[in-house]
């Protein structure tokens, strides 16, 4: 949201999932923590963009074309969406999931976000 802070239970938080995207050698647990912080980056421009780069690296590192391909795109439209307040609430920002679908959103997020 432009102008608006992301609150700081909402920033430890999207903090926590990117560092353990970082630190887990496991292909699937980064993804989930990278999907995780999506979830919560959304309304924020720039924290929404850096999750997608952050997929897009993953994406690279694992040589997957189709989700790299993606990301590009999510890229491109993650700080005017988000800016804009259009976004697809829990949406986990993948490439198999649709750019426009919204999703269910975990219970203990959807409590941070509401909290915020």
């Amino acid at each position: 949201m432009i102008g608006r802070p992301m609150p700081a239970a909402v920033r430890a938080t999207y903090h926590a999932e990117m560092t353990a995207a970082r630190a887990t050698s496991d292909a699937a647990a980064r993804w989930r923590h990278l999907e995780r912080a999506h979830i919560i980056s959304q309304p924020w421009p720039w924290p929404h963009t850096r999750n997608h780069l952050a997929m897009f690296a993953l994406a690279i590192a694992q040589r997957d074309r189709r989700e790299a391909f993606g990301q590009v795109v999510r890229i491109i439209v993650a700080a005017p969406g988000s800016a804009l307040g259009r976004y697809p609430e829990g949406n986990t920002g993948r490439a198999r999931v649709g750019l426009t679908q919204p999703m269910p959103l975990p219970p203990d997020l959807a409590e941070l976000l509401t909290a915020r």
